[in-house]
């Protein structure tokens, strides 16, 4: 992250969820914003205002525990809490340089957490596109604008062509919440088209689309695998035994780690005080689309501030197949799912 902060040479524009670092990563990136700050780089931080972190009503002893917003406002740079009023501003971007050859754009599913580097399973890009960049410098602009999570994400779309692993990649990339409800269409039909094969790492899945999607796709025969968190899907299977009209999901999912036989992953369930050690990915590949960012699959990430990417390249479809089938045979060992 410091060497991707240092290539920047007129913006840094940060849009961040949870941002608290131990001190020796908190010297490792603040160094490097220094640095260009020094230089004259415009430097913005943009956070949830009403992060877990900062519901905890005793946060923990150790400085690596400190409150978002205490944490940002350390940094000493221009900063702004974004409110969602019961929805999330759950991005995790950096976008350096927008409007210029060498805008470029940090996302992916990591926070900016110590855990979330040495603890949490999560997948990061790194995008050099003036168009992409353009459509995240946008959905910055208007989280920035009024510290309002509600009004972004409507207008935000981009698209380009990149390379990767020597191959073109066409990415589209959406925002919601004014786009959620099309990201949730856009995933359940790309799942409709996977003739192939679906690979699947996700945290949660709670998107009855989605799941109504993946339940046809098992109809049809297409092989599945992938990797979930199990204990945090163990809390989602008690909130849908207590909505009758959620009943029918519980076989459903329990349909597809059984035709997937997906391995899941014994995290800890979430104190402010424990590791917070999820599989926190958020990506299925399915043929040769991968699809990544920060956005659950979920309903509540429709009304969240989120970013998601439909990416279409074979070669990256074979990287993070790769990637995920390694979280699987790390966890394959662990209690049998059901």
């Amino acid at each position: 992250m410091a060497a991707f902060i240092r290539t920047a040479t007129r913006s840094i524009d940060i849009a961040i969820y949870s941002f608290s670092l131990c001190p020796e990563t908190r010297q490792i990136v603040l160094d490097a914003l220094r640095e260009r700050a020094d230089a004259g780089v415009s430097i913005r931080i943009a956070y949830d205002a009403n992060t877990q972190q900062d519901m905890i009503e005793e946060a923990g002893n150790d400085i690596c525990d400190i409150q978002t917003s205490t944490f940002v406002q350390s940094l000493g740079f221009p900063s702004k809490a974004i409110e969602g009023y019961h929805a999330l501003m759950h991005h995790k971007y950096i976008v350096v340089d927008a409007g210029t050859p060498q805008a470029a754009v940090w996302t992916g599913s990591a926070n900016f957490t110590d855990d979330s580097w040495r603890l949490q399973e999560n997948n990061i890009l790194i995008l050099r596109s003036q168009d992409i960049a353009a459509a995240y410098e946008h959905d910055f602009y208007e989280l920035w604008v009024d510290g309002n999570l509600a009004p972004s994400g409507e207008q935000d779309s981009g698209e380009g062509t990149l390379r990767y692993g020597g191959q073109p990649a066409y990415v589209q990339v959406n925002f919601s919440p004014g786009r959620g409800e099309w990201i949730d269409e856009a995933i359940t039909r790309q799942i409709q088209r996977t003739t192939e094969r679906a690979t699947l790492a996700f945290v949660v899945l709670t998107s009855g689309d989605i799941l109504r999607a993946l339940l046809d796709l098992m109809a049809r025969g297409v092989p599945v695998e992938g990797i979930y968190d199990r204990t945090q899907m163990a809390q989602v299977i008690e909130q849908w035994q207590m909505v009758p009209a959620n009943h029918w999901k519980i076989p459903a999912f329990e349909q597809l780690v059984r035709y997937g036989r997906l391995a899941g992953k014994d995290s800890t369930q979430y104190s402010g005080n424990s590791p917070h050690d999820f599989m926190h990915n958020k990506v299925m590949v399915l043929d040769d689309v991968v699809i990544t960012g920060s956005y659950n699959f979920s309903r509540h990430a429709q009304q969240n501030a989120e970013n998601c990417l439909l990416i279409h390249s074979a070669p990256l479809s074979t990287t993070y197949r790769r990637y995920i089938r390694q979280i699987i045979a790390r966890y394959a060992g662990q209690h049998e799912s059901t």
